[in-house]
């Protein structure tokens, strides 16, 4: 693997073939913030907060950097007015799904973002995908999943499975930045499990 040098937010950095966008700014100890993403996951690029904009000169373009090769000579800014904006108004979106969420609410104050800017129509996933793509991916026990599709999208345990396999195991749980899932365990439990 060959080494590439680009610039991210005018620091020249140094990424291996096969990076990330995101991967070569954090190990430049560059902060871009994310809600999806985990090193031992593939990234999906769901939440978009990691997006950020590539100078190509006469042009910019956003493109969200879990996703986005590293390639040399790129030029990339992680904050400028309009990337703030993006972010500011996704968090004001998330923050009327999951207005209690700690990791939301640290980002909302870094960026800005009105909690009460949406209706609040609180169901506490904000759909991240981690547990889903934990136990899928890491785990190989597809004990949870999502059900349904857009607005009424949500996830849920397999009670087939999740009897099995998540009393003991439950490692995607620090993963939910909202803390749902650990709701969603405890009334599966209840009702499925006999409390």
């Amino acid at each position: 693997m060959s080494d590439l040098r680009m610039r991210i937010d005018g620091r020249e950095v140094t990424a291996t073939e096969g990076m990330s966008v995101l991967e070569a700014a954090r190990g430049a100890g560059i902060s871009i913030p994310t809600l999806c993403y985990h090193e031992a996951l593939e990234p999906h690029g769901g939440c978009r907060l990691c997006i950020v904009e590539l100078d190509f000169g006469d042009w910019t373009q956003l493109v969200v950097s879990c996703v986005y090769p590293a390639r040399a000579d790129l030029v990339v800014r992680t904050r400028s007015e309009k990337i703030d904006r993006l972010r500011r108004t996704i968090l004001e979106l998330l923050l009327a799904h999951a207005p209690d969420s700690e990791p939301l609410r640290e980002l909302a104050e870094e960026y800005g973002a009105d909690r009460n800017r949406f209706e609040q129509e609180a169901s506490f996933c904000i759909h991240c995908g981690l547990c889903v793509r934990y136990c899928a991916e890491v785990k190989k026990k597809d004990a949870i999943g999502f059900i349904d599709r857009g607005i009424r999208k949500e996830i849920a345990f397999l009670p087939e499975i999740a009897a099995r396999e998540c009393e003991d195991c439950k490692e995607c749980f620090p993963l939910c930045p909202t803390s749902y899932l650990q709701a969603a365990w405890v009334l599966l439990d209840a009702q499925a499990f006999g409390a």
